[in-house]
């Protein structure tokens, strides 16, 4: 059950809105894309989301959106189901660019040609379907690991920002969660228990 009063959520719910303030994040009128990957990053900022909305002094709307990428055992009707609880509208898209991931990389390491195609098709989505922003669910502890990798294996001292342009120059991403430490959205998600999908590739 998601308890909004539970003093975590409050807490989430804080760091959100002084991101959203400190980095001017939503504006009146966005139509936000939440891209949900079924892990419990953007699970949690979905109903944290909605809380926000409630509360918020300008207007905006926001849908979620999952890619089924056609990875074998891959099943979102139990999640579908929960984010649809929640007054939230879900959308799947479905591309097989699990079997073009297989074909293209042989080292095994899956992630970053992945990674890439889900952007692609999650950019062209949004940018046909009228969202102002896509939201990712980033948190303070993705973009100090990101900082540490650039500097150690790169030699740039650069993060992911909390606001940015896609390279095309279509959408602007935005990462709402940049403060929440993942230790905190990992105790939210067991306490609210939250409906969950990791990758198996």
């Amino acid at each position: 059950m998601v308890d909004f009063e539970n003093p975590l959520a409050v807490k989430l719910r804080k760091q959100i809105v002084q991101a959203l303030s400190t980095y001017n994040l939503i504006e009146e009128g966005d139509k936000l894309m939440v891209c949900v990957s079924g892990g419990k990053d953007s699970s949690v900022l979905l109903p944290l989301l909605e809380a926000i909305k409630g509360r918020a002094p300008y207007n905006f709307e926001f849908e979620a959106v999952m890619l089924d990428q056609k990875q074998p055992g891959f099943d979102a009707t139990v999640f579908k189901k929960w984010v649809e609880s929640l007054g939230i509208k879900l959308t799947i898209l479905e591309h097989d660019t699990y079997s073009i991931v297989k074909e293209k990389v042989t080292s095994g390491v899956y992630c970053s040609m992945c990674s890439r195609l889900r952007r692609g098709i999650l950019y062209n989505f949004a940018s046909k379907n009228g969202f102002s922003k896509l939201v990712l669910g980033h948190h303070r502890d993705d973009l100090n690991e990101t900082t540490l990798l650039n500097l150690f294996y790169s030699g740039k001292l650069s993060a992911m920002p909390p606001k940015l342009k896609s390279d095309d120059g279509r959408n602007i991403l935005i990462r709402p969660m940049v403060f929440v430490a993942e230790k905190d959205i990992i105790q939210l998600a067991e306490s609210w228990k939250v409906q969950t999908m990791p990758c198996n590739l």
